[in-house]
């Protein structure tokens, strides 16, 4: 009775792990600074996105001439700067931490 058992929960978590339910994850998705922004994205949206994080951190870092006439790394450029914002840390003598 006991191997029964046994060969029951194996039975359980071999087939609970093969769920059609998970996701796998892309190689196109895209994280910086442990923040998910999204898939497929330009290389220029990529660099508006890290530029903007830097921003948002108080190292001001923009691509004048990107900004200008490249609308992915423009918006990447405001998306980074507005997400990463949420990371900025501030120690209790209130320096900037980085």
């Amino acid at each position: 009775m006991f191997r029964l058992q046994i060969t029951f929960l194996l039975f359980l978590v071999f087939f609970s792990a093969c769920s059609t339910s998970s996701i796998p994850l892309a190689k196109e998705n895209f994280y910086h600074c442990g923040i998910y922004f999204g898939a497929n994205l330009t290389p220029n949206a990529k660099k508006g996105i890290i530029d903007g994080c830097k921003t948002s951190k108080g190292i001001y870092t923009k691509s004048h001439t990107l900004f200008n006439n490249d609308n992915a790394y423009y918006n990447g450029w405001f998306l980074g700067r507005k997400k990463c914002k949420k990371l900025l840390k501030i120690d209790k003598n209130g320096e900037l931490i980085l």
